[in-house]
């Protein structure tokens, strides 16, 4: 037996601003929409991951969600835009990736990274 995919499943009450935040900021397609469930991703090649942390890095808190961009200052530059409060960084952390933090609208903590 191999695992496939993993799929993040978040609780919202709000399915439209799942499409703002996760469609119109980070540029995802929209793969499904069936009313009570949408689901957005990526045609690109993604690995299975699925990490277990007691901190988040840098004594920040353990994200819900961390989703890797080619360009991270750019999609920095879409959350402020935005209006979005950034809960953490930018920064440059010692393992290699700048990352920022931010809130999606159903209050998880989103770590958006870039390898360097």
């Amino acid at each position: 037996m191999n695992v496939k995919r993993i799929v993040s499943n978040v609780q919202a009450t709000d399915i439209e601003a799942a499409r703002r935040f996760y469609g119109d900021l980070l540029g995802l397609d929209l793969l499904m929409d069936l009313g009570w469930i949408a689901t957005y991703g990526s045609a690109a090649q993604m690995t299975v991951q699925i990490s277990f942390a007691t901190e988040g890095g840098s004594g920040t808190p353990v994200p819900d969600l961390s989703i890797e961009v080619d360009d991270v200052d750019a999609a920095l530059e879409k959350f402020v835009a935005a209006g979005i409060d950034i809960e953490y960084g930018p920064a440059d952390e010692p393992w290699g990736v700048r990352r920022f933090y931010v809130r999606d609208p159903f209050g998880k903590l989103v770590n958006i990274l870039s390898h360097r």
